[in-house]
């Protein structure tokens, strides 16, 4: 194995020149942009950052390009990189100003930097949070379904004074002091940053400052990492147990990707044959990661979940397992739509729930009765609800159902075998207190409520998880505001889901810290009272809708919620 250096800007320059490529065994790009950003934030501290592990391959048929755009670098002189792909891309993405392909979508990585950062300091898990709470109420509604920060621009910037590195959001892109990194590394002249900061003048105590910090942030252009390249007479087979072996000890992939270069070392070509497949399935709305897709071959192979079994799997059987993975995850995903008011997995509490969808369809030859349907979408709501898969060890709770069907279980085997984890199946005003926005029970409201025609208050759009456009999408909503509450309420209090409605973005603005006992009559006033019917609201007099109220109000709502959860589910009988 040769070992050699290259700085960060050399690797990018032969990733641009497409002599850095991915063999086929490697997984996509997966980082978040928080993980971008530590990145460079440790790079710019000098922290150490690995090494990189190349491969000197001439397989061409088996190699595919990373997620940012790259030439197609003459024969014979390409690399396959096996460790490092997540930084370089990142690095490459971040430095030359491009976008990263994500599951088909093309989504620039923007970074700002502090020029008035503090010179030491460690993030905070607190700030950490309310950066990723930025994003998402810039960028990741459509992701993550229904949420928004209620912080004001006051409590943020104090916050983000704390940051040397955020993700862009465009009001804090606007603050003189904060800067594009992509732009500072694709310039080499401090003047146009210095002028837009306020920086006019060689005697400002600033200049000296902000002229060092901007030289430093280029200069991790010229960290250097460690190189190790195998040589080329190693084969694919070979090279897949080092990769294994190396990433194993290092915990640094998940168990699926592992499972993923076993499998293509066995099956050439097979990167793409899944791929295909997964483009295809996340257009139903249901967009299951290469590693659900994975697991569901596993499953058809074994009846159980693990991934270290892939090593024992034969070819054939490989392909054969993948064929009933293909038709039990259209039926799981149509289920799920179709039979429970699924469309999102954006509203699912553990994607496990398609794996045992798919395979109680497989094993039953996707024959099922009208009463065997109806418990299963009773299960499968069930389960998503009480966060089956979140409780103890996920993959030990996956392989009981699995077994279950795998033995002739039924559906309603299944239900018992939940009761018994959860102990009992309907929810009751109890399971509502103190929950959150994090809750499997605040996704089970949302289907509930959409599915009864909830409105948004003023537009009258309909509740849905995909509208279009940052005006018609839905957020949650505080209906007595945090502002409002926070001197007489614990966080908890406040965030309990009694107090979160379903709202447009629009609507939500408008709104903003207005007193409830104010604007829930107007609303009705102008709109029409029948707006809240399907919101669940156990009043609309604004006698009962005073901060001092506010306890009665969250114990009155938790009594309608449950009992409309109870209905959706099925479990009102009970």
């Amino acid at each position: 194995m040769a070992k050699s250096d290259a700085t960060v800007q050399e690797l990018v320059d032969q990733i641009d020149r497409g002599e850095i490529r991915l063999p086929e065994m490697q997984r996509s790009y997966v980082w978040r942009a928080t993980q971008v950003r530590d990145l460079f934030d440790s790079l710019y501290r000098g922290w150490p950052s690995g090494a990189i592990l190349l491969w000197d391959s001439d397989e061409e048929a088996h190699e595919q390009q990373l997620a940012v755009s790259q030439s197609r670098a003459p024969q014979g002189s390409t690399k396959l990189l096996l460790d490092g792909q997540q930084r370089l891309t990142s690095l490459s993405a971040v430095i030359r100003g491009v976008p990263i392909d994500v599951r088909g979508r093309k989504k620039p990585i923007e970074l700002l930097f502090n020029l008035d950062h503090p010179d030491t300091r460690s993030t905070t898990l607190e700030e950490a949070e309310v950066e990723d709470e930025v994003e998402i109420e810039e960028e990741a509604l459509e992701i993550d379904g229904v949420e928004v920060t209620d912080a004001t621009d006051d409590e943020m910037q104090a916050k983000m004074r704390e940051m040397t590195f955020i993700i862009k959001v465009n009001w804090i892109a606007k603050l003189p002091n904060w800067i594009s990194v992509s732009d500072v590394f694709k310039s080499e002249d401090n003047t146009s940053f210095l002028e837009a900061a306020g920086v006019t003048a060689f005697s400002d105590p600033r200049f000296g400052l902000y002229n060092t910090r901007l030289n430093r942030l280029r200069e991790i252009k010229k960290y250097v990492y460690r190189l190790d390249t195998l040589e080329r007479s190693l084969s694919y087979e070979e090279v897949t147990e080092i990769f294994v072996r190396v990433n194993s000890l290092g915990s640094k992939l998940r168990s699926s990707d592992l499972a993923l270069a076993q499998i293509t070392a066995k099956w050439r070509g097979s990167l793409k044959i899944l791929q295909q497949f997964e483009k295809k399935s996340a257009e139903s709305g249901l967009k299951l990661d290469l590693g659900s897709h994975i697991r569901g071959l596993v499953v058809m192979a074994t009846g159980q979940s693990r991934f270290r079994t892939v090593g024992s799997i034969g070819l054939e059987e490989l392909k054969g397992a993948w064929a009933a993975s293909e038709k039990g995850t259209n039926f799981a995903v149509n289920f799920l739509k179709a039979n429970c008011s699924i469309p999102s997995l954006a509203l699912m509490s553990s994607p496990f729930l398609v794996q045992v969808l798919a395979y109680f369809g497989h094993v039953h030859h996707f024959e099922i009765t009208n009463a065997e349907s109806t418990q299963l979408r009773k299960w499968a709501l069930l389960a998503n609800a009480k966060g089956r898969y979140s409780r103890g060890s996920s993959e030990t709770l996956l392989d009981q159902d699995l077994s279950t069907i795998k033995n002739g279980g039924t559906a309603i085997d299944l239900l018992n075998r939940l009761a018994g984890q959860v102990g009992r199946l309907e929810v009751i005003e109890e399971d509502l207190a103190g929950r959150n926005r994090r809750s499997s029970l605040f996704k089970t409201l949302f289907m509930a409520m959409a599915e009864d025609g909830a409105e948004d208050w003023k537009t009258g759009i309909k509740l849905k998880i995909d509208h279009s456009g940052a005006q018609d999408r839905i957020q949650f909503h505080h209906i007595f505001p945090k502002d409002l509450l926070k001197a007489k309420y614990t966080t908890t209090e406040i965030d309990d889901i009694a107090n979160l409605a379903f709202i447009s973005g629009k609507t939500n603005r408008q709104i903003l810290n207005d007193f409830p006992a104010k604007y829930i009559p107007k609303i009705a006033l102008d709109f029409g009272a029948e707006r809240f019917d399907h919101h669940l609201l156990p009043t609309l007099d604004p006698a009962d809708l005073g901060i001092d109220a506010y306890p009665d109000f969250l114990r009155a709502r938790r009594a309608l919620l449950a009992a409309r959860l109870n209905i959706f589910l099925g479990t009102d009988g009970q």
